[in-house]
């Protein structure tokens, strides 16, 4: 089974409507939640796109060149549930992923994709010629996805990212408040261990740090990354 199978499945039986990604942008004053199916159907999303239009195949690189947004995890998990292998550097990537400010920086993938990191997921209205915009192409695609295969590093990635569960003190259950980067061990793999943790995760950027003891509570936040909040429990 591929990485997302093996994380989506499991919550999406046991309760699809449960919040998995809660994200604030602080800076631009913004809250977006989404379920377990909801994140699931931008993963299906992702995924037909990446096989039906861009003819990504199990272990193809695929850079993801992103903050951590509701929208970087709906194209993490697309990238995994179609088996690409996913990588933070576009040279060499069959597609890189990137934000509009990141555009003139990035060269060498074969496709270059913008995202606005909308928090609504709205499109980008002028981009340079040969750059795809991703909200505008991704939404018209199925909300369901058959995987034909898992890529190379499934075992891998899925070991490290358990891993860094067991070394944050994740449990079943808990809300891990972040404001750092998902990248440890592996590209994604903060992200991907509170999901396989099966926890949920309340992520921050632009941060407010005297907005969080605030929001901790009203999120009933078990456990905290990047930031310490009295009487909660910081991970690591």
């Amino acid at each position: 089974m591929t990485i997302t199978d093996q994380v989506l499945g499991p919550m999406l039986r046991a309760d699809p409507a449960r919040p998995r990604i809660t994200h604030y942008d602080d800076a631009a004053g913004s809250r977006v939640e989404l379920s377990g199916a909801t994140l699931a159907n931008w993963a299906a999303k992702t995924a037909n796109w990446l096989r039906d239009e861009l003819d990504i195949q199990p272990g193809d690189p695929v850079a993801v060149l992103l903050p951590p947004h509701w929208q970087t995890a709906g194209v993490l998990l697309g990238a995994w549930w179609c088996g690409a292998t996913v990588v933070t550097s576009a040279a060499g990537a069959a597609v890189a992923l990137c934000g509009v400010d990141q555009i003139n920086e990035v060269a060498g993938s074969d496709e270059l994709v913008a995202l606005g990191l909308d928090a609504l997921g709205m499109g980008i209205s002028v981009l340079p010629p040969g750059v795809r915009d991703f909200a505008s192409e991704v939404r018209v695609h199925g909300d369901t996805f058959q995987p034909g295969g898992s890529g190379p590093d499934t075992d891998t990635v899925l070991a490290s990212a358990r891993a860094q569960a067991t070394a944050l003190g994740l449990a079943a259950d808990d809300r891990l408040l972040c404001i750092t980067g998902w990248d440890a061990e592996t590209p994604g793999e903060i992200l991907l261990a509170v999901l396989a943790a099966d926890a949920s995760l309340v992520q921050c950027t632009g941060t407010d740090l005297g907005a969080q003891p605030r929001r901790c509570a009203t999120e009933r936040v078990t456990v905290t990354l990047g930031v310490e909040v009295p009487s909660l429990r910081r991970a690591g």
